[in-house]
């Protein structure tokens, strides 16, 4: 079972609050899911933006809790970008904040964290790499292309089967002003709620 905390917060979220536009966004991403769980395959999501460091780990973490939450099986979320750099220490305490477990593996100027989000089931090694890393699938996985730079900087990613587009707000803008803890969490609540809709759609 998802740890109680992540779960009240699944509840608490309305994904009828996404409109249309984001609905048609987000269509493809359920396309690639309902083909390979049809077809009793893995699905393999790799969540890329241009630094590694916010939104596409803040995806990677919302989609694997998500199908856990749905029951969707064999689903294995990766995150990378264009180049490594270092998970935001917002980011990790953002979703610490929303009921995931989090330890330090290791320090150091691109530290390693244990993120657990079930008792059960293997956590998620997060830490900033390139999308074509070796932690990283090298075939059958879809590019999750999370920020506009990362989409235009790869026109081409090796092994992917599908490259499908959704692009979120960089929180980044807001670092060492007043409301950074505010839109981290903002950012942070859009894609849980968009990859709780996304698995909902799942049978």
């Amino acid at each position: 079972m998802l740890f109680q905390p992540i779960e009240k917060t699944f509840i608490a979220l309305k994904t009828d609050s996404i409109c249309n536009e984001r609905k048609l966004i987000l269509q493809p991403l359920i396309d690639y899911i309902q083909l390979k769980v049809s077809d009793n395959k893995n699905v393999n999501l790799n969540f890329i933006c241009t630094h590694n460091s916010r939104r596409s780990h803040l995806s990677q973490v919302w989609a694997q809790a998500a199908a856990h939450y749905y029951g969707v099986k064999n689903v294995y979320a990766y995150s990378g970008g264009t180049e490594a750099t270092a998970l935001f220490p917002m980011a990790a305490k953002t979703l610490n904040q929303a009921g995931f477990q989090i330890n330090t593996l290791s320090e150091g100027n691109n530290p390693v964290y244990v993120i657990k989000y079930a008792e059960n089931e293997h956590p998620i090694i997060g830490f900033s790499k390139t999308f074509d890393h070796h932690f990283n699938p090298e075939g059958d996985f879809a590019a999750v292309m999370t920020c506009s730079q990362a989409d235009e900087a790869c026109p081409f990613i090796s092994g992917a089967e599908k490259r499908i587009p959704v692009k979120y707000d960089d929180p980044k803008t807001f670092d060492d002003t007043p409301l950074q803890a505010e839109k981290y969490q903002e950012r942070s609540n859009q894609i849980a709620t968009e990859m709780l809709y996304v698995f909902s759609q799942i049978i």
